[in-house]
C-alpha cells in the first residue's frame, strides 16, 4: 500500500522538474517574440533619411541635424546617424514610409496623413523660414499670390511649395539645389523657393549675391518622423529633445552649425 507521504515523496520531484521546464520554454518562446519584434536590437543603427543639404548636413556629419540626431538618440542608448537623399527628395519619404529607412528627419507637419505608416515625432526640431530668393529687385513676400508675377523655381518633392505656390507666370521644378539656384544665378528664374540656412549657405558656395524676401512665406514647425515599427520610441524621443532644449544643448548646437550664416 502507497502512504499519501510516499506519493507525494515519489511524485514531487518529477512535478517540479516538470513545472521548471514549462517555466523555462515559456521564457525561451517570450525572449524570441521579443528579439523577433524589438525594432532596435542591441548593435544596430537607426538611420534617418533627408534631402536636406549643408548646413543641416555635412560630409563629416557635423550640420545640425547629424549632431542633433546624434545626441537625442545617444540619450536613449541608440546608435543613429542620417542617410542623405540630395537629389531624391520624395524618394527619401517614400523609403521611410516602407521601412526602408527608419523614418525622415525634419518635416513638416501633416505628411502622416500621406504617409500613413510613419509618426510624427511632437517635440519640433526647429523653427524653419521657407523663403523667396530673388537677384532682382525685392518685394513685400506677405503672401503665396505675390509671387504670381515672377517666375518661380522650387524642388521637386518639397510639399510645403507644392501644395501652396499658385499658377503664375511660370514654375520651373528642379531635379536638385544646384539646378535651381543656376537657374536663379543666370536670370532664368526670378525667384527660387527655399529654406532659409541651406539657401544662404548654397549661394554663398556658388558664389553669387542673393537677396531673401522678407516675410518668410512660411514659418513653420519641422518635426522628425519613425516608421511605426519604431512606435515605442517616439515619445522617448520627444522627451529627448525637450530635455535637450532645457539643459542648453541644443543651443550649442545651433550656434555652432546655423547662426554663422545669420551674417
Amino acid at each position: 500500500m502507497i502512504t499519501p507521504g510516499a506519493t507525494r515523496a515519489e511524485h514531487t520531484p518529477h512535478s517540479a522538474a516538470s513545472r521548471f521546464f514549462s517555466h523555462m520554454l515559456m521564457w525561451a518562446i517570450l525572449m524570441t517574440l521579443v528579439l523577433a519584434f524589438s525594432p532596435v536590437r542591441a548593435g544596430e543603427k537607426m538611420v534617418l533619411s533627408t534631402g536636406v543639404l549643408r548646413p543641416y548636413t555635412t560630409p563629416d556629419r557635423q550640420g545640425f541635424l547629424d549632431q542633433l540626431v546624434a545626441t537625442v538618440f545617444r540619450d536613449l542608448g541608440i546608435e543613429a546617424e542620417i542617410l542623405l537623399y540630395p537629389t531624391a527628395i520624395e524618394r527619401s519619404l517614400l523609403n521611410a514610409n516602407e521601412g526602408v529607412n527608419d523614418g525622415e528627419v525634419m518635416r513638416v507637419a501633416g505628411l502622416e496623413k500621406l504617409y500613413p505608416n510613419l509618426i510624427r515625432v511632437p517635440e519640433e526640431v526647429i523653427l524653419n523660414d521657407f523663403v523667396a530668393y530673388t537677384t532682382g529687385e525685392p518685394f513685400v513676400s506677405d503672401s503665396w499670390d505675390s509671387l504670381k508675377p515672377y517666375t518661380v523655381t522650387y524642388l521637386i518633392g518639397w510639399k510645403i511649395f507644392e501644395q501652396n505656390v499658385p499658377k503664375g507666370k511660370e514654375i520651373t521644378l528642379a531635379r536638385d539645389v544646384d539646378q535651381m539656384f543656376g537657374l536663379l544665378k543666370s536670370k532664368r528664374a526670378d525667384i527660387a523657393l527655399y529654406e532659409r540656412w541651406q539657401g544662404l549657405v548654397k549661394a554663398r558656395e556658388m558664389g553669387f549675391k542673393v537677396q531673401v524676401m522678407e516675410p518668410p512665406l512660411v514659418h513653420t514647425k519641422m518635426y522628425m518622423y519613425l516608421h511605426k515599427k519604431h512606435a515605442e520610441l517616439v515619445p522617448r524621443v520627444a522627451q529627448a529633445l525637450v530635455k535637450m532644449k532645457q539643459d542648453g544643448r541644443y543651443q550649442q548646437i545651433f550656434d555652432k552649425t546655423l547662426k554663422p550664416y545669420a551674417n
